[in-house]
């Protein structure tokens, strides 16, 4: 009877501490989904710096939690701090196994590093994912891994299935195009980079897609337009110093 009653004592005790731990733990994460939702907002203003601070204090309170890491991984990303956003994406991957947009971001880690082949090998684990919402991405990073290796068919069938999905997806737009630069589709390049330029008619780096294109065909009064647009955009850029370059050459 002795026993039996030090074992009620001890399960009474035991339920105690988990209803005593129960909403503290509900509290905790509360808190650190706060905390990430106000880093989160950071990041959609471009504060990166204040978003890491907030990301930090959440992953203190939560490590768990893949968003968490893949957050952090962005930002470490937007900071060009690759090694910490691989640890963070593949943190995510660990805690998710089926978290596509952490696999994804861990696929542009390697983009980034030009590491073509890792880079294809994890956008490849995407392929027919039912689970992400926009398979279009890892279908132009494929595309442009290839593209990036000089394998332009292979470039070309992905950009084009990325298009299947996403039919004026600027990104695949503008690496079809020069993807059929590259393998001297003038026409279809031409074509292909005006109907990117439509769709996103603030990037730079287009209008020097563009305007080489055009002189390509032989259209110089449009590539001069073009190479024209990017400084206008960007006046201190490098796509600008390149189509100053380019305007000189058509000049000369």
């Amino acid at each position: 009877m002795k026993h039996r009653g030090c074992a009620w004592l001890l399960l009474f005790v035991f339920m105690i501490s988990l209803l005593s731990c129960g909403p503290s733990m509900e509290k905790k994460r509360a808190h650190a989904k706060a905390t990430r939702e106000l880093g989160e907002a950071y990041m959609r203003q471009g504060s990166y710096t204040e978003a890491l601070k907030e990301m930090l204090k959440a992953e203190q309170i939560n490590p768990g939690d893949h968003l968490i890491q893949n957050n952090l991984g962005l930002i470490y990303m937007s900071k060009y701090a690759y090694d910490l956003a691989e640890k963070h994406f593949i943190k995510a991957l660990q805690i998710k196994p089926d978290y596509a947009a952490a696999k994804n971001n861990l696929g542009t880690v390697y983009l980034a590093r030009k590491d073509w082949h890792a880079a294809i090998k994890t956008f490849k684990s995407l392929e027919g994912s039912l689970l992400y919402a926009t398979p279009h991405y890892p279908l132009s990073n494929l595309g442009f891994a290839y593209y990036s290796l000089g394998e332009y068919k292979t470039a070309e069938m992905y950009y084009h299935r990325a298009l299947d999905i996403e039919p004026n997806f600027p990104y695949a737009l503008r690496g079809l195009g020069k993807t059929y630069i590259a393998l001297v589709k003038i026409p279809e390049a031409v074509s292909v980079l005006e109907k990117a330029v439509r769709e996103a008619p603030a990037w730079p780096e287009l209008y020097l897609d563009m305007g080489m294109a055009y002189r390509m065909s032989g259209q110089y009064t449009q590539a001069l337009l073009a190479y024209t647009k990017v400084p206008e955009l960007a006046p201190d850029s490098k796509a600008a110093a390149e189509a100053q370059e380019e305007i000189k050459k058509m000049q000369q």
